[in-house]
């Protein structure tokens, strides 16, 4: 195995950028859980581990915007 500082540095930057796009996937899921208690629409248990296992930020970003209109949790995730 390499052990010189530039393959640290590569492996590190990948751990890195992993971490930043976990980060966003988790901030996306939160902000579509902000919109929906903000309604007044509940998540069913179900619902909610699947918005906090989606790591899909296209997925994550569609979910927010239908949010704002929706009538149901449902309906969002149906």
């Amino acid at each position: 195995m390499k052990n010189t500082p530039e393959y640290r540095g590569r492996i590190a930057t990948k751990y890195v950028a992993k971490g930043r796009e976990e980060g966003r996937a988790e901030q996306a899921a939160r902000a579509v859980s902000t919109v929906l208690t903000a309604r007044g629409l509940e998540l069913s248990a179900a619902q909610r581990a699947r918005l906090a296992a989606c790591t899909d930020l296209d997925q994550l970003d569609a979910w927010l915007e239908q949010a704002v209109t929706a009538t149901s949790t449902d309906e969002l995730f149906g």
